[in-house]
């Protein structure tokens, strides 16, 4: 698996979704998407989850930041991508899901299950949590045994409960955001046009003012990649000098 450290987060480069699926099989760690936002984070305990699993280029930002490094990557969104999980595995292993609302996950594995014959999901709950909860959870992830657990709260909270979670329950994690609401229809994804000129950021700025301070982290992004381009350039000069 082709890797490269940006700003301490270790991000994995995929040329393809199958190739990404071909890695996983068998894997019990945690799916973590990463995007420039993800990438600007100074948070330590996020950096260690991040590369102690499988960091992957949900967000164009984290494309650009591995090519700019020399590595062959596509952008693998999330919220499409565990759809392709559960389309190769629905046959051969179990599912468990966590997030959002009783509403949301309950239309959610409703139309999982009528869309994919044979997926079994072997236990389900919402994303809001009391004191008690997280036991209660370990004990029916233990009893029930999935293979898969996909778990929607956003991020960085999502990524800290699968942390917790993996520590007493071995599976396969894979944190997914908003993407039951998407799938559940309770929300829309951006218009294939923004998809394609890779502007979904735009998209969900212009539907949601409040995430504006949020983007504030892409002007921080692109200063700090224009620097790290120059640098790594720089270190191949001395590396190899004519």
């Amino acid at each position: 698996m082709n890797f490269k450290i940006i700003n301490n987060y270790k991000i994995s480069a995929f040329k393809s979704k199958s190739l990404f699926l071909d890695e996983i099989v068998d894997t019990k760690k945690i799916l973590v998407a990463m995007n420039a936002e993800k990438i600007m984070k100074d948070d330590y305990q996020l950096q260690r989850i991040v590369n102690e699993n499988i960091a992957y280029t949900d967000g164009f930002g984290a494309v650009i930041a591995l090519r700019s490094r020399g590595l062959e990557a596509i952008k693998i969104p999330g919220s499409e991508f565990w759809l392709d999980i559960v389309a190769r595995f629905e046959k051969t292993k179990k599912f468990y899901l966590i997030g959002s609302t009783t509403e949301v996950i309950e239309a959610t594995v409703n139309k999982l299950k009528e869309e994919y014959s044979h997926i079994e999901i072997v236990g389900y709950r919402n994303g809001f949590f009391v004191e008690g909860d997280k036991i209660k959870l370990l004990r029916d992830l233990k009893k029930t045994k999935p293979d898969i657990v996909f778990v929607a709260q956003g991020s960085p909270k999502q990524e800290f409960l699968m942390d917790e979670l993996i520590s007493e329950y071995k599976a396969l994690y894979m944190g997914l955001g908003g993407s039951f609401d998407i799938y559940g229809g309770n929300k829309k994804r951006a218009p294939l046009i923004f998809l394609k000129l890779e502007l979904e950021w735009l998209y969900r700025l212009i539907q949601e003012p409040t995430r504006f301070s949020r983007q504030l982290a892409l002007i921080k992004f692109f200063t700090f990649i224009c620097r790290d381009n120059v640098r790594f350039k720089n270190e191949k000069k001395v590396k190899h000098p004519l």
